[in-house]
């Protein structure tokens, strides 16, 4: 059976639905199996040993191609890429019309998606053959897993597995990354994709001196593209000088959460990849929902805002009363103290 997984973006999505891949070729080991995925959040899944195929796009340029009629050579390629394979069957994670869009042009003979309730955009139901329904608060992991099971007949795992391959210059990076810790660091993460999930760095300035002061461990400060700032603000809030800016790629971030003593950060791709790779979480919410996107581990630990009346079901981009994220850095020590005791 050729089975084509559709799920773009974005990294923690991506993330995500590792789980189901595993579980995928556990159960079907002969089967061949491919995942599309937007080129600029692929470098999680490359090199994959469970994929036979990995066919990165860009949406954006096959949109613009289809909808203008032009013959450009970059939609082509696309296109081509995406239907090398006659595909049995197209499971769309993602539950977009553009993702949808993408299965029906794969040419896969059925597509299985999320009904309607369970889809960012209902619409996208009339592009998918048969919809699966689960439970309305069911976490995002499991979700993907219940549609693997309703789709293909595939069990949910008892234990979750994150299947992201490294080679040794990953691992080059982080054993750098952490060269001056002697191995006692914590990951702190103060980026956010809307600037509601984010957390002072007054506050994580702070945090990475208490985190010195009581336990000797290093703060390794993380950040991505465009987001060097932030982290040196953390540096600088921290009188201790023990926060340390670190740039990785993601699979060298990946390795360096391993071997982390704690992470501590907001709803966002790193802390998804921390979560796959093993790392005790403290996670700071606040538009988002610890039940659908944190930690599936049940010993990791959310601390957020429940006594606000604000925050169910919140999930804005920008925000009139910025009070979710307002944590006392006292809440985020003692969280950090329980996780690893």
């Amino acid at each position: 059976m050729r089975i084509l997984i559709v799920k773009l973006s974005s990294i923690g999505d991506i993330v995500h639905t590792l789980p189901s891949l595993a579980a995928l070729r556990a159960n079907m080991p002969h089967a061949e199996i491919s995942w599309v995925v937007e080129r600029r959040s692929s470098e999680i899944l490359r090199d994959n040993p469970l994929l036979d195929r990995l066919i990165e796009v860009d949406t954006k340029a096959l949109r613009r191609g289809l909808m203008s009629g032009e013959t450009l050579r970059a939609p082509r390629q696309q296109l081509r890429r995406l239907r090398a394979s006659a595909f049995d069957v197209a499971l769309d994670f993602q539950g977009l019309l553009k993702s949808a869009s993408i299965a029906r042009l794969s040419g896969a003979r059925r597509i299985f998606g999320f009904s309607r309730t369970g889809l960012r955009e209902p619409a996208s139901a009339l592009l998918l053959s048969k919809t699966i329904a689960v439970p309305r608060q069911t976490h995002i992991i499991r979700k993907s897993l219940l549609l693997l099971e309703g789709a293909l007949g595939v069990p949910v795992p008892e234990e979750l597995s994150f299947p992201i391959q490294v080679n040794a210059e990953h691992e080059a990076e982080a054993r750098e990354a952490s060269a001056h810790t002697g191995g006692k660091y914590a990951i702190l993460n103060p980026a956010g994709g809307w600037p509601t999930k984010l957390w002072s760095v007054e506050r994580f300035g702070k945090l990475a001196d208490l985190l010195w002061s009581n336990y000797g461990i290093h703060s390794l400060v993380t950040y991505g593209p465009g987001e060097l700032e932030l982290a040196e603000a953390v540096r600088q809030s921290s009188v201790s000088w023990h926060a340390q800016p670190v740039g990785l790629s993601l699979k060298g971030f990946y390795s360096l959460a391993r071997e982390a003593r704690v992470y501590v950060g907001g709803d966002t791709g790193p802390m998804h990849i921390a979560v796959a790779a093993g790392t005790p979480i403290v996670g700071l919410f606040g538009p988002t929902e610890w039940w659908r996107n944190g930690s599936p581990r049940p010993e990791d630990i959310c601390v957020e805002r429940n006594e606000i009346d604000c925050r169910v079901d919140c999930h804005r981009r920008s925000c009139s009363k910025w009070i979710c994220m307002d944590i006392e850095v006292d809440r985020v020590l003692a969280a950090v103290d329980r996780r690893i005791g």
